[in-house]
């Protein structure tokens, strides 16, 4: 059974060797204070558990209240509990998801090419690795 604490700690899943998406985790990090969000790359043991599969390296995942949420979805939810003026972004919900993946998708197809692309997937520092989920941690 999952605790109310444990369910108010969402799960950010993502491509682990693209500069873009860890780029985008460093920046959830640092303006979530609270320190809400917990994380694990798209390749790990732990979105196949999640997720049942590692096939969907397109679309950064957001893991909360036992709903899974993808592209541009999860990413308004996730500025939704950022610090700052961040949730402000969330406005863009109301935009139908076709559009709003739309243009997530275009950014996708481009990342490598636009922001490059690591050999292996990014480690945390020792101080962040309490928030990052591997395979023998429960999400």
């Amino acid at each position: 059974m999952t605790s109310t604490a444990e369910q108010d700690r969402p799960v950010i899943l993502f491509d682990g060797v693209c500069n873009l998406c860890t780029g985008s985790v460093q920046f959830v990090i640092e303006r979530d204070s609270r320190k809400r969000f917990r994380f694990a790359s798209l390749q790990s043991p732990v979105a196949e558990k999640l997720l049942g599969r590692r096939d969907d390296l397109e679309s950064m995942v957001l893991v909360q209240d036992g709903k899974t949420y993808r592209k541009s979805t999860a990413a308004l939810l996730i500025a939704k509990r950022l610090d700052g003026l961040w949730p402000a972004l969330s406005v863009f919900l109301v935009v139908p998801r076709f559009l709003r993946d739309a243009v997530y998708d275009w950014i996708g197809r481009r990342r490598y090419r636009m922001f490059g692309k690591r050999d292996v997937c990014w480690t945390p520092s020792p101080e962040l690795a309490e928030r990052f989920l591997n395979s023998g941690t429960e999400p």
